[in-house]
C-alpha cells in the first residue's frame, strides 16, 4: 500500500498547469504576427514597445524618460498559483529606472504605465526592481487594499514588506525570479535564491498580472523574455496540511478490523471486513486513476515544452544556416588569397634577387650631371638677360640734349615777342 502514496505524491508535485490566457514566452515565438502578444495589451509613453521573436522591449537604451507596460486581459480565477518572470536590464554605467510586476484588480485601468512611486490607491501586490537605496540593485514587495494613494504618500519606501538584494543590472543574462501564492505561505525566489517569505499574505483570486517599467533620463533598457503563471489543480492539495490529512484518512481506512473479529465473533466480522475491503479497493482504483491522468497531464506538459525548444532550436540553426556562407564563396575567397600570396612571393623574390646600386649610382650621376648643365646654362641666359635689358646711354644723352635745346628755342622766341609788343605808358 506504499505505492498509491507515492504517486500520490508525485501527483501532487507536477500536477500543475500553465494558465495559457496570462502567459507568454513559453511558446514557439513570442508573437504570431511582431505586432501583439496574444491575451496582452502592451503600450508605452514616449514610445512604443517593440515585440521581437523571443523578447518585449519595454524601454529603449534611447531616449531616456519612457514608459512601457504590458497587461493581461484575462483575471486568474484559481486562488493558489506560482509565476515564473524573466527578465534583463543593460544600459550605462549610472542608468537607473525601475520594473514593477503587478497583480492587482483592474490593474490597467488604475495602474496603467504607472510605477510604484507616481500610481495612485491600488489593490493588490507590486513587486519592484530598482536601484533603491544606492546598494546596486533590490526586489522588494508592496501591498495595498486600495486605501493608501502611493503617488501623494511621503516616503513610499518605508511601505514594502519584503526586499532583497539584488544586482539585476548589466548581467548579460536573463533574471529569474519565481513568485509562489498559497494557502500556507507567499514567496519570493531570485536566481533559484529565496528573496523573502511570509505566511501573513493570502491574495485574493480574479486580479490581473501586468508588468510595467520606467526610466529617467539616464536609462535601462528593460526586456521581459518571459512570464509564466501555473495554477495548481483542484484536488491536489497545494498545501502540506491537506496532503497530511489525506495521508491520514489513509492509514485509518487500511488499518486491519482484526479487533472488531475479536469483539463480535468470527462469522459477524467476514461480512463487514468483505465489504469495507471492496470499497478500500475501489477508492483505491479511483485515487489512482486521477492520479494517472494527472501525472499523464504534466508529462504532456514537458512534452510540448520540449517541443517548443526543439522547434526554437531548428529555427536558430536554420538562421545560422543562413547567415553562414556557401561553399562556392569560401573556395572562390580562398582562390582570391592564393593569388595575392603568389603576387607577394613574386615580388619578395625578384626585391631579394636583384641588386639595385648600380641603378642607384647611375641615377646619382644623371642628376650630378643634369645639375651641372643647367648651372651653366642658368649662368649664360642670366648675363644675356642682364644684358639685353640694360639700358642704351646714347639714347638717353640725346634725350637730354634735346629737351634743353627745345627750352632755350623757347626761351629766346618769348623773349622777342616781349620786346616787339607795344610799350604802354600812364
Amino acid at each position: 500500500m506504499k505505492i498509491p502514496a507515492l504517486l500520490f505524491s508525485a501527483a501532487v508535485a507536477t500536477a500543475q498547469s500553465v494558465i495559457e490566457s496570462s502567459s507568454f514566452g513559453h511558446g514557439q515565438t513570442l508573437s504570431p504576427d511582431g505586432n501583439s502578444i496574444p491575451g496582452w495589451q502592451v503600450g508605452g509613453e514616449g514610445h512604443a514597445p517593440q515585440i521581437l521573436s523571443n523578447k518585449l522591449i519595454l524601454t529603449p537604451p534611447y531616449p531616456g524618460n519612457t514608459r512601457g507596460y504590458a497587461w493581461a486581459q484575462t483575471p486568474i480565477s484559481q486562488p493558489e498559483w506560482t509565476a515564473e518572470f524573466q527578465f534583463r536590464a543593460s544600459g550605462m554605467e549610472r542608468g537607473g529606472g525601475n520594473l514593477q510586476l503587478w497583480y492587482a484588480k483592474d490593474g490597467q485601468q488604475k495602474i496603467g504605465s504607472s510605477s510604484i512611486y507616481t500610481v495612485g490607491p491600488f489593490d493588490g501586490f507590486a513587486l519592484v526592481v530598482d536601484t533603491h537605496g544606492g546598494r546596486g540593485g533590490s526586489v522588494r514587495g508592496f501591498l495595498n487594499d486600495g486605501s493608501t494613494d502611493y503617488k501623494s504618500h511621503r516616503s513610499v519606501d518605508s511601505l514594502a514588506f519584503g526586499h532583497c538584494d539584488y544586482s539585476y543590472r548589466n548581467l548579460g543574462r536573463p533574471s529569474v525570479v519565481r513568485l509562489k501564492h498559497t494557502r500556507s505561505i507567499f514567496e519570493v525566489t531570485v536566481d533559484d535564491k529565496l528573496c523573502f517569505s511570509t505566511d501573513k499574505i493570502i491574495l485574493p483570486f480574479g486580479n490581473t498580472f501586468g508588468i510595467t517599467a520606467a526610466t529617467p533620463e539616464n536609462p535601462d533598457s528593460f526586456e521581459i523574455f518571459k512570464f509564466v503563471p501555473q495554477t495548481v489543480q483542484v484536488g491536489t492539495g497545494g498545501s502540506s496540511s491537506n496532503q497530511q490529512q489525506q495521508q491520514q484518512q489513509q492509514q485509518q481506512q487500511q488499518q486491519p478490523v482484526a479487533a472488531q473479529a475479536q469483539a463480535q465473533g468470527q462469522g459477524t466480522a467476514q461480512q463487514p471486513r468483505g465489504d469495507t475491503s471492496g470499497s478500500n479497493v475501489e477508492q483505491q482504483f479511483v485515487d489512482l486513476g486521477a492520479r494517472l491522468q494527472l501525472i499523464n497531464h504534466a508529462t504532456n506538459n514537458v512534452l510540448r515544452e520540449l517541443n517548443n525548444q526543439n522547434s526554437k532550436n531548428d529555427q536558430r540553426q536554420a538562421d545560422l544556416l543562413q547567415k553562414v556562407a556557401s561553399k562556392d564563396q569560401f573556395a572562390a575567397l580562398d582562390a582570391r588569397v592564393q593569388r595575392i600570396e603568389q603576387l607577394l612571393q613574386g615580388v619578395i623574390r625578384d626585391l631579394e634577387g636583384k641588386n639595385y646600386h648600380e641603378r642607384f649610382a647611375q641615377l646619382q650621376d644623371t642628376l650630378r650631371s643634369s645639375h651641372l648643365s643647367l648651372t651653366e646654362s642658368f649662368k649664360d641666359t642670366l648675363m644675356s638677360v642682364v644684358t639685353a635689358s640694360a639700358p642704351r646711354m646714347g639714347f638717353f644723352i640725346f634725350v637730354i640734349v634735346g629737351a634743353q635745346a627745345v627750352l632755350a628755342v623757347s626761351y629766346i622766341v618769348y623773349k622777342r615777342r616781349r620786346a616787339s609788343m607795344p610799350k604802354k605808358f600812364l
